[in-house]
């Protein structure tokens, strides 16, 4: 019954995933266009709004984390689901400027508490040292939320128009987001109960003490590694998904064809999750993470030598390392650190991954209508400088082995 009970947890988590990034991440990519027009709003408004929603998650997501460490995760990931309905009743009813952006700000504080980082602390409050195949499950699922939410916006906006569209996805935050968190267990083991984390001397808030499995402590400057892997990858995720099609075009192919070498970004992302979860779950997660930041400079280079012959190589290269290192995201801070305080420390991390998210789409674009695809050098140049900080990190951890022993 309590190998039943976790896979209904990981079920409920997996489902609200995909509707709270469906609904938030991928909205702007359909409905970006129609709001600018029907709001008389440049199109970069639009994406303006979108980056200041990022911001404001980056910024709430310590809070969130801390939240989850004392009261778990149920409480919280509610509350997100309330948020973002409230977010997209406002673009539903905006008339203007003022309640849109109002709107956008509401999203971005339901991204803040209730993405990624809320459901894998969710999972390691409830699961602790053992989180690990539960993150893994959340990720397979909503490694879909681009392949439901894209076609879903755009029908909804085609039949019905943006502010339906955006109405129709609160009602599902309302009456589907909101019952499947309700579901969650409250209980919480006593083996994860939230303690104070005090920041460490060496990294600032970046760095926290902990007590990770083995029992040795972290190395130093670990949490500053990761945060640097973290806001790279991210980075990178963040502009494919706004550029993708654009990039392969400026390789040579057509729209059509770009757009739907694109659509196998989420196919890759959970077949590589499912590698994950299947070959790699004994090895450490440190493995798959350098192997996953080395996917992406790896397509980049048959992409740019190639050219458009090698966009279903790069496409799926991108999209299988992206899919691994989301997972890592949640998993490498719980073996390095430890289930305690987890939350907390897990929202720290990921300030500089969402300031960096919400600044790639618009630097990206520059990089590509100046360089086309050579742009990808940037790209691939940050990926091998996050794949050394793994290689640092690794380093650094048989080292603290090595004085424990």
């Amino acid at each position: 019954m309590r190998i039943d009970r976790r896979a209904v947890t990981v079920t409920s988590l997996g489902l609200t995933q995909t509707l709270a990034w469906a609904s938030s991440y991928y909205l702007p990519a359909m409905l970006a266009g129609s709001m600018a027009r029907e709001l008389a709003l440049p199109i970069q408004a639009v994406f303006a709004a979108f980056s200041a929603a990022l911001v404001l998650a980056a910024l709430l997501g310590p809070l969130a984390g801390r939240c989850i460490d004392r009261y778990g995760g149920r409480p919280v990931l509610l509350a997100s689901n309330l948020i973002f309905a409230a977010g997209l009743s406002c673009l539903a009813w905006s008339p203007g400027t003022l309640l849109f952006f109002i709107g956008w700000l509401l999203i971005g504080a339901g991204m803040g508490i209730g993405l990624y980082e809320a459901a894998f602390s969710t999972v390691v409050k409830l699961y602790g040292d053992q989180a690990r195949n539960a993150i893994t499950g959340i990720t397979l699922f909503a490694g879909f939320a681009s392949t439901v939410g894209w076609p879903l916006s755009a029908w909804l906006e085609v039949e019905f128009g943006w502010r339906t569209a955006c109405l129709a996805w609160a009602g599902l935050h309302l009456f589907a987001g909101l019952p499947l968190n309700a579901s969650l267990p409250a209980r919480t083991d006593s083996a994860t109960a939230p303690e104070a984390v005090a920041p460490s001397q060496a990294d600032g808030a970046m760095q926290t003490r902990a007590a990770p499995a083995g029992g040795t402590e972290p190395p130093r400057h670990a949490g500053l590694l990761l945060a640097l892997v973290f806001a790279i990858t991210w980075f990178i995720s963040t502009a494919m998904a706004a550029h993708l099609p654009h990039l392969l075009q400026a390789s040579g192919m057509t729209l059509a064809a770009a757009v739907a070498v694109s659509a196998l970004v989420g196919p890759a992302q959970v077949a590589a999750r499912l590698m994950e979860f299947g070959l790699l779950r004994r090895t450490h997660p440190l493995v798959s993470a350098k192997l996953a930041a080395l996917a992406h400079p790896a397509g980049a280079a048959c992409l740019m030598i190639a050219g458009g012959s090698a966009a279903v190589p790069f496409t799926v290269l991108h999209g299988a390392g992206n899919g691994i290192l989301t997972i890592a995201k949640g998993t490498l801070p719980l073996v390095i650190f430890g289930p305690l305080g987890y939350g907390l420390r897990q929202g720290l991390l990921m300030v500089p991954a969402r300031i960096a998210q919400a600044a790639a789409p618009f630097l990206f674009g520059i990089l590509i209508d100046h360089w086309g695809v050579s742009s990808l050098w940037v790209s691939s140049l940050l990926g091998l400088i996050a794949c050394l900080a793994l290689f640092g990190l690794g380093r650094g951890m048989r080292a603290s082995r090595q004085v424990a022993a």
